[in-house]
Formats: C-alpha cells, sequence, structure tokens
C-alpha cells in the first residue's frame, strides 16, 4: 500500500515545487522588417500583389532565377498545395503570367554577332 502511494507523491513533488517557483521565459520582442514595395505592373500585378506579398517580399523575389512558365507553375503549385497558400484558383494564371514576364524582362537583349568583312 504504502509502495502505491510513493509514486504518485513522488509525482507530485515536482509539480508543487515548479507551480510554487515558476522559472518563466523573459519577455521577448521581435521587430519585423516592414516593406511598403509593391511589384510593379499597376493592374498586370494585381494578383501577385494581392497573394504574394503576404509571405514574400517583393525583393525577394525578383532576386530568383529565372524560371521560365513550368517553374513558375511549379512553384505556385508548391506555395499553394505544400504551405497552404490561400491562393485563389483564379488568381494562379494571372501570377503565373506576371512571372514569367518578369523573366523575359530581365533577360539581357539577344544581339545577333558582327559580321566581319
Amino acid at each position: 500500500m504504502i509502495r502505491m502511494l510513493a509514486l504518485p507523491l513522488l509525482l507530485a513533488v515536482p509539480a508543487v515545487a515548479w507551480a510554487a517557483d515558476p522559472q518563466p521565459f523573459p519577455p521577448l520582442s521581435v521587430t519585423l522588417p516592414q516593406s511598403d514595395s509593391l511589384y510593379p505592373g499597376g493592374a498586370s500585378a494585381d494578383a501577385i500583389n494581392n497573394n504574394c506579398l503576404a509571405c514574400h517580399s517583393v525583393e525577394m523575389v525578383q532576386m530568383q532565377p529565372p524560371l521560365g512558365r513550368a517553374g513558375w507553375t511549379a512553384e505556385v503549385a508548391k506555395m499553394r498545395g505544400t504551405y497552404h497558400a490561400p491562393v485563389d484558383d483564379a488568381d494562379v494564371p494571372a501570377i503565373i503570367a506576371y512571372l514569367v514576364a518578369r523573366d523575359a524582362a530581365a533577360q539581357p537583349p539577344t544581339s545577333s554577332p558582327t559580321q566581319s568583312k
């Protein structure tokens, strides 16, 4: 009988001691960076501004390498599927089109080699 009572008492002692003298964590303050940047392009950027800025800064996306239509389609699908980004189905084509156009604008113009005589 004493053995049966000993275990609950042993378990209760640390709980009572902790409750009597809790060791709270000190307050922590975190300041997140603020950005008022929007994706350029006016109305063509509405879908990306309304959906993607919740998690990604303009600068972060603009630093990404060109992925092409297939790559951006896969990225948007990953954001929606894996990370549960609340992007409406109707906005997906506009987001992908914006990112593909961004890739095209970032590519240096190709020039034909000059012909020497």
